[in-house]
């Protein structure tokens, strides 16, 4: 319990940081940002005939640590499909990232921004927090938080968009 309370406490001090006027939602423009990432830059623009799932996360961030394995079967499974997935740390410090990657590895790409420039963008509310972007650059779903309880729902909205169901 104490743990909980400590997380959404360090989230919300995170996230109070000023919003945006509106809110990133379905059918809003997504954010052209590049970033550094673990093997050079990192783009979130668009790209052609392909899906992108980007997620925000933190080294400190619980469910985001359970949220890893299922990207990882998400990247198996739907990457020769056109889903490519960038997962973008908001650790401060590089090394707490690299330290949850060790023990949490991930087969998707990964990029770095500690200064949280590109949460406030989307207007991240919480960790982890993920939009699934169409091919020219709309946010198509939007999903906060993450229990293994979501995997199906998830996957279910990811499949439909990228399959045109």
């Amino acid at each position: 319990m104490l743990h909980a309370l400590i997380v959404t406490v360090a989230c919300a001090a995170y996230l109070g940081a000023p919003t945006l006027a509106y809110a990133l939602e379905r059918g809003d423009p997504a954010p052209n940002v590049s970033l550094p990432g673990i093997d050079g830059s990192v783009s979130l623009a668009p790209r052609a005939g392909r899906w992108l799932y980007v997620d925000f996360w933190a080294s400190w961030c619980a469910p985001c640590k359970r949220s890893f394995p299922w990207m990882n079967g998400m990247h198996s499974k739907y990457a020769a499909r056109g889903l490519d997935i960038v997962a973008v740390n908001v650790d401060q410090r590089r090394s707490d990232a690299d330290r949850f990657l060790k023990g949490t590895p991930a087969q998707f790409a990964i990029a770095f921004d500690p200064a949280g420039d590109t949460p406030k963008r989307f207007n991240v509310k919480a960790m982890p927090s993920a939009y699934l972007i169409d091919p020219q650059g709309r946010v198509r779903f939007v999903h906060r938080g993450f229990n293994e309880s979501d995997a199906e729902v998830l996957e279910r909205e990811i499949a439909k968009f990228i399959e045109g169901k």
